[in-house]
């Protein structure tokens, strides 16, 4: 009775069996979830089982009665009537099925990268690792497989062998097929004057390159900005979105001209009306040179304090002793050429001209004290404590002494007083004299001291072809006429002492004249 039994069930299961076709896919409810496998209702007098280790630990903590999942028919497990199924075989099945039609249609599919295999990259889609060769990752060559790892995106399947076994990839496609499409689009709009997004891709010397939509166009350094610049670099970095304008399209060159200074009104426009002559300004140093520095007034707008006007000082020092690369700034406009979009400033203008204070604190018989900045053929130059300098010129020297040269009385460096004889702040002159520190010795003293026909010893100081020029008794120079002089044993040479007698004394002009002979003195 029991074989009877036996018997019959074993055929109708096999039954069961032969209406399943092996290697079907059918969707199945979830009946009951064991620690073993997984009970499914697929819709037959049989429910089907699939072994929990088909399933990962997320999946499985996801697994509820009544849900539904699809499975593929594996066979019968045994006479109790339970159908094996899988779970991946199924998925692995509907992959190659979505695979296959992607190809069949050219349609993309969704896949990430797993790893870096030779050559290229392993990419799974639905399960199924498919390999996508390393040219055909981006449009330009692909240096660093790393950043893409576990990242996923689209391709479009190549190629697919008849054993399901290998199949080849590409996202390129995908990028030009993107691009072909945003080229399109972007030709309806590509006008000149039209406003278009695009995303810099590279930047060189002379400009910008920018991908307006599947279009490359140029941006040239000089429609970058109304202002100076330097560099392109300075503006922008591969990657950044910007919005350039359409200056020029060239269809048969297929060559576009972009501007992005455009996008603004020339500053330069209304320089005349917002920037005049004497207006005062505040701005930014934008760059530092040797010649002088430039202010930013406004983006796009800036101009030049050109060295000698940053300081009152003859002779300035170097423009980055005074100011530095982003240091807010006030000036005053010097002058506006619109056409050769040039404007000059002055921060020294802004400060009181030491020649203003020169004429206040200085007046003509004033006791000053200096130091000799430099020693010329023609005098000496002092600088007083206003920052300018003074000349004392070689004939304000001496009132007695015939002086060659300054070097002779003083030195570069030296601590000196003076008077000050003449001061011209519009001729930015002040004049000085060592010898008036002592009253004149040609109006009292030297016509008290020496008369005519005195014998006088004198100390010889210079031989010229017109005479002898000599040092009276320490005082006064005077000149022994050439043709009073006597023939001596010996030439008469520097620093020799003669025994003279004055012959002329002329207090206009300041000169004593002497002679050697008719002396009563012996020699």
């Amino acid at each position: 009775m029991l074989d009877i039994k036996n018997n019959e069930m074993e055929r109708l299961y096999a039954e069961t069996f032969h209406r399943i076709e092996e290697g079907s896919v059918l969707k199945g409810k979830i009946i009951a979830v064991k620690n073993d496998g997984v009970i499914i209702d697929i819709g037959y007098k049989s429910d089907g089982f699939v072994p929990i280790e088909e399933f990962s630990s997320e999946e499985i903590s996801n697994l509820q009665e009544g849900h539904t999942i699809e499975v593929c028919v594996q066979g019968i497990k045994n006479f109790n009537g339970i159908i094996n199924l899988s779970k991946k075989t199924a998925t692995r099945i509907k992959a190659w099925d979505t695979i296959e039609s992607a190809l069949e249609k050219g349609d993309p599919v969704e896949g990430r990268i797993a790893g870096k295999t030779k050559g290229g990259l392993s990419v799974d889609i639905l399960g199924i690792a498919a390999f996508l060769p390393g040219s055909q990752v981006g449009i330009k060559a692909v240096k660093d497989f790393d950043s893409l790892l576990n990242k996923r995106m689209l391709f479009k399947v190549l190629k697919l062998n008849n054993k399901r076994s290998n199949v080849i990839v590409s996202h390129r496609a995908i990028l030009e097929e993107e691009r072909q499409k945003k080229r399109l689009e972007t030709l309806d709009k590509l006008k000149e004057g039209a406003m278009l997004g695009g995303i810099v891709k590279n930047i060189t010397d002379y400009g910008v390159f920018v991908d307006i939509g599947g279009i490359d166009g140029l941006l040239h350094i000089s429609d970058i900005s109304w202002g100076r610049i330097t560099h392109p670099s300075e503006f922008f970095a591969v990657g950044d979105e910007i919005d350039v304008i359409v200056l020029k399209y060239d269809e048969l060159q297929k060559r576009v001209t972009l501007g992005y200074k455009q996008k603004k009104t020339d500053p330069w426009s209304s320089i005349d009306e917002k920037y005049p002559q004497g207006f005062k300004v505040r701005g930014k140093v934008g760059n530092i040179t040797e010649y002088g520095v430039f202010i930013e007034l406004e983006e796009g707008l800036e101009g030049l304090v050109h060295i000698t006007e940053l300081d009152w000082l003859p002779k300035p020092k170097h423009p980055s002793k005074y100011l530095s690369i982003g240091e807010t700034v006030e000036a005053v406009i010097l002058k506006v050429d619109k056409n050769e979009r040039r404007l000059s400033l002055s921060v020294k203008q802004l400060k009181p001209s030491p020649w203003e204070l020169v004429s206040q604190r200085y007046k003509i018989g004033q006791q000053i004290t200096g130091k000799v900045k430099s020693i010329t053929d023609f005098g000496v130059f002092v600088g007083i404590p206003e920052g300018v300098d003074g000349l004392i010129h070689i004939s304000d020297i001496s009132w007695t002494r015939h002086i060659k040269h300054p070097s002779e009385i003083v030195r570069k460096g030296q601590k000196i007083d003076a008077i000050v004889l003449s001061v011209e702040p519009e001729k930015e002159r002040i004049a000085l004299g060592i010898k008036q520190l002592t009253p004149d010795p040609w109006l009292k003293e030297i016509p008290e001291r020496f008369k005519l026909g005195d014998e006088v010893k004198s100390k010889v100081l210079s031989l010229t072809d017109f005479g002898i020029f000599v040092e009276i008794e320490g005082e006064v120079e005077g000149l022994v006429y050439s043709s009073e002089i006597l023939k001596t044993e010996e030439p008469i040479k520097e620093d020799d002492i003669l025994f003279t007698k004055i012959i002329k004394i002329d207090l206009e002009e300041r000169k004593i004249g002497l002679s050697m002979k008719n002396l009563k003195r012996e020699e």
